[in-house]
């Protein structure tokens, strides 16, 4: 679903070093990104490929030693490279908003729920006790849990790992922003609880008519919810497009080899097939493609040249010198 209007995300030629140690690593490299109001748009990448660090570089939570760059850097409009620090911390929770994985270090333990959810109303409504209090409710009801008023006066540490997940949404909800990026926000829960949090998730996009940006390193997640996908390889996007067109016709070989990582329950008696080698360090990316060393189909021009992102179909780009013969091989 998407709706006509100013996108709730558009990032262009994004750039993230670190500068720690006398050193510069280049961790996230000329990435662009759009997540329209009511999209939902997956980041997927293994683990080291510059997803959370991209999303980190957007909601402006970087430290002293990273150096964020962007030709524009646009949530809802408004552009966040021209703000001052206190402007863009008002707009973290008002108008874009973060769900991280851990929600048991992401939640203050000797602080009850009702006044960590009730805090937000406090500080950005300036709500009485009274008001935010219900305000944390009502929030609580939305997300799922059950019985909110006897639990809105409980600790972290009383919830399961699922309803702490659901509190941290309710808290990133709470003030209605146009942009939520959910990093990774089912990873530790189990597979039942998982699929509750990305129905939780997709509701609240359709209610809210928010842009999600979903951070993620699995594939089953992405075909469950994903209306686009942009794949991340070695801090640059490899690949972008409709999320059943990637999946169906890959255009990359990762995203290919991905898709045949895939355990298939059907397919009893193969081995399961894996990507060799490791993903590069950032701070020794390999010269030409970055995927060069792992590819199956990589030649000479891979290994001295880097592929431009370029539209290889309608909607469709892929940063591969091959792509066309890899869409050729697929359907034929």
């Amino acid at each position: 679903m998407t709706t006509a209007g100013t996108p709730a995300l558009r990032v262009r030629d994004l750039n993230v070093t670190f500068t720690g140690g006398g050193r510069e690593i280049r961790a996230v490299r000329n990435v662009d990104l759009d997540v329209a109001r009511g999209e939902f748009v997956a980041l997927l990448g293994e683990s080291g490929s510059g997803k959370s660090v991209t999303a980190r570089a957007v909601m402006g939570l970087t430290d002293e030693y990273t150096r964020v760059s962007a030709a524009s850097l646009d949530v809802a409009g408004t552009d966040i490279l021209a703000l001052s620090e206190e402007e863009r911390r008002l707009m973290r929770g008002e108008r874009m908003s973060l769900v991280l994985q851990d929600a048991l270090s992401a939640l203050n333990p000797v602080m009850t729920i009702g006044n960590q959810i009730g805090e937000l109303f406090k500080v950005h409504r300036g709500a009485t006790r009274k008001q935010a209090r219900a305000a944390a409710i009502e929030l609580l009801g939305l997300v799922g849990i059950p019985a909110p008023n006897n639990r809105v006066d409980d600790y972290p540490h009383q919830f399961s790992g699922g309803m702490r997940q659901r509190i941290l949404i309710a808290m990133a909800i709470a003030l209605e922003p146009e942009m939520l990026i959910a990093d990774e926000p089912t990873t530790a829960l189990d597979v039942t609880v998982q699929a509750q949090i990305l129905d939780l998730l997709g509701r609240l996009r359709d209610q809210l008519g928010m842009g999600v940006l979903l951070i993620t390193h699995d594939l089953g997640v992405v075909m469950e919810v994903a209306d686009r996908l942009a794949v991340m390889y070695a801090g640059r996007i490899v690949e972008r497009g409709d999320a059943d067109t990637v999946l169906d016709l890959p255009a990359h070989p990762y995203t290919q080899a991905l898709l045949r990582s895939v355990p298939d329950a059907a397919a009893r008696g193969h081995d399961l097939l894996t990507i060799p080698g490791s993903p590069p360090s950032p701070a020794q990316t390999p010269p030409g493609c970055s995927f060069n060393p792992r590819c199956h189909m990589a030649i000479d021009i891979c290994r001295t040249e880097r592929p431009p992102l370029v539209d290889v179909a309608a909607g469709r780009a892929s940063a591969c010198h091959r792509s066309e013969e890899l869409l050729h091989e697929l359907v034929s």
